[in-house]
């Protein structure tokens, strides 16, 4: 291997979209355990900032500018905060910040969106649901994210009979046989297990998607493949979320059934995601990764947004961009021990709970990673 290609295995290459609200926040908190893995395994960190959402447009006029999607093509793997600002409700749809998310999937090819749900020992008490039911919960939610109903023909027309509105579903084959691979090739690397997620009783569009996810059993003999109604599913993710491993749905199904199941964990503050898109000449996939739970503007700039999700998504981001699975185990640890100690954000806090700012919950985990380092104490957790 030449000198050139030895120091670009080394680099972590990240375009960091901080956003709007307290997405700066979790950002900084995130950036300092990459920063942290880097010094312990003597990687290079090349990270280059980029306004983004409201941020941009108070500085470009736009929420995705064209330099924007430059530097995130440049480095190949983006970090976001969050994106959302009030004060540009009033605004046309293309100038609004949640824009730029659309925008950057569409500029990425970012097709498929992986949002994992694990509850915590520490955090069974957490979840809206009885410890019992939740108890080693540990649901891999792969959402097809550039498809679907949010990007199919829309509009409104007055009619004789009033207004009316329309949105339209539309999937091509090669749409949903690309992410049901992407979920049978996660269910290999778990518990062999895939359920994947329609509504072809009534609609053709699920129709399609069940015909085309099932041709795909041939190439995947190793793993079990399940076909579950939406409304089912919603059900059963309250009443015994244990039975699932992999959940494969379509765009708008994976919006609504992995919110929910974020309850299960205790706090949308908890959850990652990665969003990846194809293949490039090196053989890694683009990928964006972000906590899912938004700008939240009536906490940001007071120190009370729980770092723990941007964190987890950091953990993503070594495991899938960078390739290194010790990294993320080492991370994903972490996170689980300073639960363990007792360390809670707002969020997560219950009665007779002092809860903690977002710098330290951030200490918190760099210390056990620290502490880990020290004493080789790094587990990975159970899958």
């Amino acid at each position: 291997m030449s000198e050139n290609e030895e120091r670009s295995r080394k680099t972590l290459r990240i375009a960091v979209l901080p956003g709007d609200g307290v997405g700066a926040e979790v950002t900084d908190a995130a950036m300092q355990i990459v920063k942290d893995r880097a010094i312990r395994h003597g990687l290079l960190l090349e990270a280059e900032e980029v306004p983004i959402g409201g941020k941009a447009i108070d500085e470009c006029g736009h929420p995705l500018p064209p330099s924007a999607v430059e530097a995130c093509k440049r480095a190949g793997t983006v970090f976001l905060g969050a994106v959302g600002d009030s004060r540009f409700d009033s605004n046309p749809p293309e100038k609004r910040p949640e824009r730029a998310i659309l925008g950057l999937r569409q500029e990425l090819g970012l097709f498929a969106n992986l949002r994992p749900i694990v509850v915590y020992a520490a955090l069974q008490g957490a979840s809206t649901l009885k410890p019992s039911v939740v108890k080693d919960v540990d649901i891999l939610f792969v959402r097809e994210l550039t498809g679907g109903i949010y990007f199919g023909k829309r509009g409104n027309e007055r009619t004789q009979e009033g207004w009316m509105a329309f949105d339209t579903e539309i999937y091509h084959d090669w749409e949903i046989e690309r992410i049901a691979r992407v979920a049978f090739e996660s269910a290999r690397q778990r518990r062999f297990r895939l359920t994947s997620v329609d509504k072809s009783n009534v609609l053709a569009s699920s129709r399609l998607w069940r015909k085309v996810v099932e041709q795909q059993c041939g190439d995947f003999a190793d793993v079990c493949l399940e076909h579950m109604l939406v409304d089912n599913c919603a059900m059963q993710l309250v009443r015994d979320p244990r039975q699932f491993d992999v959940i494969l749905c379509s765009n708008m199904f994976g919006d609504i059934l992995s919110d929910e199941a974020a309850m299960i964990s205790g706090s949308l503050g908890m959850l990652p995601s990665a969003s990846l898109g194809p293949k490039r000449d090196d053989g890694h996939s683009v990928g964006l990764y972000e906590p899912v739970h938004g700008s939240a503007p009536d906490i940001a700039g007071q120190d009370k947004a729980n770092p723990l999700a941007a964190i987890l998504s950091a953990a993503l981001m070594f495991r899938y961009s960078f390739q290194r699975e010790d990294i993320a185990d080492e991370i994903e640890w972490s996170v689980e021990k300073a639960l363990e100690d007792g360390n809670r954000t707002l969020d997560l806090a219950w009665e007779g709970q002092s809860p903690i700012g977002t710098r330290l919950m951030t200490e918190a985990v760099l210390r056990k990673l620290q502490l880990a380092d020290a004493e080789n104490l790094h587990k990975p957790i159970p899958q």
